[in-house]
């Protein structure tokens, strides 16, 4: 199911999840339960190692949800450079004119 779930083109994937249905995906009610379970149990282990680690020391990234039916992997937010923010700084300032 995951390959065939995989193989999906976009624009079937965006109708699934704009219909809100997941109960007609391709995965059952227990399934979902299922990853739901999962992601709530790494959300608690997520807290509990941040609750344990010395507040100066660098923090795991959080948990990734299971990927469900009808749902693509979050993307990453994107970075500014230091020189894309000198890009930017210019552009605010007049300096597209």
């Amino acid at each position: 199911m995951t390959a065939l779930r995989n193989a999906m083109p976009d624009e079937e994937l965006d109708e699934q999840a704009d219909q809100g249905k997941p109960e007609q995906g391709r995965w059952s009610q227990s399934e979902l339960l299922l990853a739901s379970a999962i992601d709530a149990l790494r959300r608690v282990e997520y807290v509990l190692i941040c609750a344990n680690t010395d507040s100066k020391a660098k923090r795991p990234a959080p948990p990734e949800p299971i990927a469900r039916p009808g749902a693509r992997p979050r993307r990453a937010k994107p970075v500014l450079t230091e020189t894309g923010a000198r890009k930017l700084f210019e552009l605010i300032n007049g300096g597209a004119a």
